[in-house]
């Protein structure tokens, strides 16, 4: 009977165990959840075939635009508490800290878009019958 009691426990224990293992698995996780969202989102949401044919004909100009006026409204909205950022071993100041944020979140999408671009991502990313659907509509305009 006193191995049937001791094999619970050890079962009790390894439930236990398991459980914080799961908890600081979560920890550590949770505050790069918006991070990994971000990248998810642009790696397998976005058709980067279109989106790349629409950034050539002039959306790269939107984009920088939108980076510009996202660097102002953060910087004006949330100042660092210290009053300036010390990103890589640098104190820089306010608006070009969220330059750079600001920079390497783009960064990391268009890089998002080379990767899927690459083939890496087989199957999980198949545009092709809303291609067809698009080449449909623009043969029945005229285009």
């Amino acid at each position: 009977m006193d191995a049937v009691i001791e094999l619970f426990q050890s079962l009790v224990n390894v439930l236990w165990s398991l459980l914080a293992v799961v908890v600081a698995l979560v920890r550590v996780i949770v505050p790069w959840l918006p991070l990994l969202a971000w990248l998810a989102f642009w790696s397998l949401a976005v058709n980067w075939a279109k989106a790349t044919r629409i950034l050539w004909r002039g959306g790269l100009i939107g984009v920088l635009l939108l980076m510009f006026v996202t660097v102002l409204v953060w910087g004006a909205v949330v100042p660092p508490v210290e009053g300036t950022h010390s990103l890589f071993g640098l104190t820089v100041s306010n608006y070009a800290g969220k330059f750079i944020y600001v920079t390497m979140l783009t960064c990391m999408t268009l890089l998002c878009g080379s990767v899927q671009m690459s083939g890496t991502f087989g199957s999980l990313v198949d545009f092709s019958s809303e291609d067809g659907a698009d080449d449909a509509a623009a043969a029945a305009h005229g285009h």
